[in-house]
């Protein structure tokens, strides 16, 4: 594990892994639970029923909802998730990838009649520390991972079909980029400073290619 020194106020790229490389979701329901996760764990007060509290499986509402993170974009992948997340109280950040873990892994063993932490150990976390590798970090986590997934042979099929990759990796409703490249609100997200950054919707693609196509995002990836 490792998770470098940070304090409020610090962008923090945080991973989070399955198990032996296991799923961390398992079938799409799964997958939108992952999102209402981001949502209703980011929170000062812990609802541990919360998704019986809440009912509707699209809901994303809670009265006087207090945040212990800052969410600027996020990724899931089949085995591991990729977040920037800002520490705005301390100990948020390692309180909201506690909550998100064990509300992740009560619902799995639940669900699926199976026992003991779907993640392998703790996240790992990688401190930010200016604003030029923020925007590498932001198109690492959103379009390259999200290109790694489009269907046409990964992310080497992406980088030879750009436009349709890109179109793909938009719609893909598991991250965060098309609230980015489309301008959607998003009520998981706090875009925070990227809200100026990637204001261009066609400048952020740009950039994104840029980042994908010269192989920067190298710079943002870490294990």
């Amino acid at each position: 594990m490792r998770v470098e020194p940070f304090s409020v106020g610090s962008y923090v790229h945080v991973v989070k892994r399955g198990a032996r490389g296991m799923p961390i979701t398992v079938d799409e329901f799964d997958a939108w639970r992952f999102l209402r996760v981001l949502y209703y764990m980011n929170d000062k007060f812990l609802d541990i029923q919360w998704n019986r509290t809440v009912g509707n499986a699209n809901s994303f509402t809670r009265p006087e909802r207090k945040p212990i993170v800052s969410i600027l974009a996020y990724t899931l992948m089949p085995n591991h998730m990729h977040l920037l997340l800002k520490e705005v109280r301390e100990g948020g950040i390692s309180a909201f990838m506690q909550k998100v873990g064990q509300s992740m892994t009560n619902h799995h063993n639940e669900k699926y009649a199976e026992r003991g932490s779907i993640f392998q150990g703790s996240y790992k976390s990688r401190t930010i520390e200016d604003s030029e590798y923020l925007q590498y970090v932001s198109a690492y986590i959103m379009a390259k991972n999200t290109f790694e997934l489009y269907p046409r042979d990964g992310l080497r099929g992406a980088t030879a079909h750009f436009d349709d990759a890109w179109k793909w990796a938009v719609a893909y409703p598991f991250s965060s980029l098309g609230n980015y490249a489309n301008a959607k609100i998003s009520r998981i997200l706090d875009k925070d400073i990227l809200a100026d950054v990637f204001s261009d919707k066609k400048q952020f693609k740009k950039f994104c290619r840029d980042v994908i196509l010269g192989g920067k995002w190298l710079d943002a990836a870490f294990e």
